[in-house]
């Protein structure tokens, strides 16, 4: 049985409507939804409230879906999650080069919509690093 069954089944045999479930947990009813048709996972936190709202274990819960486990492992692997902020700074910090050694090589005539794109694409670039380091935090 997938987790979206399980979480519908729990909740059923609790006596709780989906509203009630994402009251107590702290999202929307859209989401409480989501998570019973598996269009979207719960994260980690949730899946210990939803298991203490049904008093049914983790065990009972996660075993048995593979999607889900694999989705866990995802969202708490920190190594990896430092590894991705890590490789979005070096790419930034490259781009920051790129846009330096540009503006000096090619000639101030030629150079304006060139550097105009390559400015954007820095801005773009950074815009979604600093998302990167705020979705850590």
């Amino acid at each position: 049985m997938e987790i979206g069954e399980k979480l519908k089944s729990a909740r059923a045999d609790s006596g709780l409507t989906q509203e009630r479930v994402a009251e107590e947990i702290g999202v929307s009813r859209q989401t409480i939804s989501n998570w019973e048709n598996e269009k979207s996972y719960p994260d980690i936190v949730s899946v210990i409230k939803l298991s203490d709202l049904y008093s049914i274990s983790l065990d009972e819960l996660l075993k048995g879906d593979r999607k889900m486990i694999e989705h866990l492992e995802e969202s708490t692997n920190v190594v990896k999650s430092n590894q991705k902020l890590i490789g979005a700074i070096i790419i930034n910090i490259i781009l920051v080069i790129a846009l330096v050694m540009m503006n000096v090589l090619i000639p101030e005539p030629e150079n304006g919509y060139f550097l105009a794109g390559v400015f954007s694409l820095m801005v773009i670039s950074a815009s979604v690093l600093l998302y990167q380091i705020i979705k850590k935090f």
